[in-house]
C-alpha cells in the first residue's frame, strides 16, 4: 500500500511516520478506501476511492515503530504549523493517539506510545496533553485490570 516514488533520489526524514491509518485520520475516511500511498520527494499522493490527495510529511504524527522524534523532526513540523492558529500539532493527533492507547495490548506496548507522547509534549496544546493522559491512565487500569482479572483502583500516575 505505501510505494516510494521510483524516480525519487531522496526520502523525506519525516516518511518514517507515515501509516495508512494516520493517513485516514487526517483525511477523515476509511483506512479499507485507500488504495496506495505514494511517497513522494516533498509530498505523499493519497490515492483512494473517490479521493486523490497530497499530504504533507509534517502533517502525521511519529510512531512506536519508528526512530523517535529528532529536533530537525520539530524543525520541519513547526515550519509546517506556522499556517494554522494554534501553531501546534494538528487537532487529530490526539485522536491517533487515543486510538493508539485504547489499541495497546500490554501495558509495556501502552508505555511505549507514552513515551512518543512525552517526547512531543511540546507541540501539543496543555488541553489536548490533559486529555491525552487522562486516556493513557484509562488504557492502563483497563490492562491492569484484565491481567489481575478486576478493576484497580489504585492512583496511578501517567507517562504521556
Amino acid at each position: 500500500m505505501i510505494t516510494p516514488q521510483s524516480e525519487s533520489k531522496s526520502i523525506h526524514p519525516l516518511a518514517r511516520f507515515v501509516t495508512p491509518e494516520a493517513i485516514s485520520l487526517l483525511l477523515k475516511i476509511q483506512t479499507e478506501q485507500i488504495k496506495e500511498i505514494r511517497l513522494w520527494p516533498n509530498v505523499i499522493l493519497v490515492v483512494a476511492r473517490g479521493l486523490t490527495r497530497f499530504v504533507s510529511y509534517a502533517d502525521l504524527p511519529p510512531i512506536v515503530e519508528a526512530e523517535p522524534p529528532k529536533k530537525q523532526d520539530f524543525i520541519l513540523w513547526r515550519k509546517r504549523w506556522r499556517k494554522n492558529e494554534t501553531k501546534q500539532a494538528p487537532e487529530f493527533w490526539q485522536e491517533f493517539y487515543k486510538r493508539k492507547f485504547q489499541q495497546a495490548s500490554s501495558v509495556s506496548e501502552l508505555y511505549k506510545w507514552g513515551v512518543v507522547v512525552r517526547a512531543i509534549k511540546s507541540a501539543i496544546c496543555q488541553t489536548a496533553l490533559s486529555f491525552l493522559r487522562n486516556q493513557y491512565l484509562q488504557a492502563k487500569r483497563f490492562i491492569q485490570s484484565l491481567l489481575t482479572g478486576g478493576y484497580s483502583t489504585a492512583t496511578e500516575t501517567g507517562n504521556a
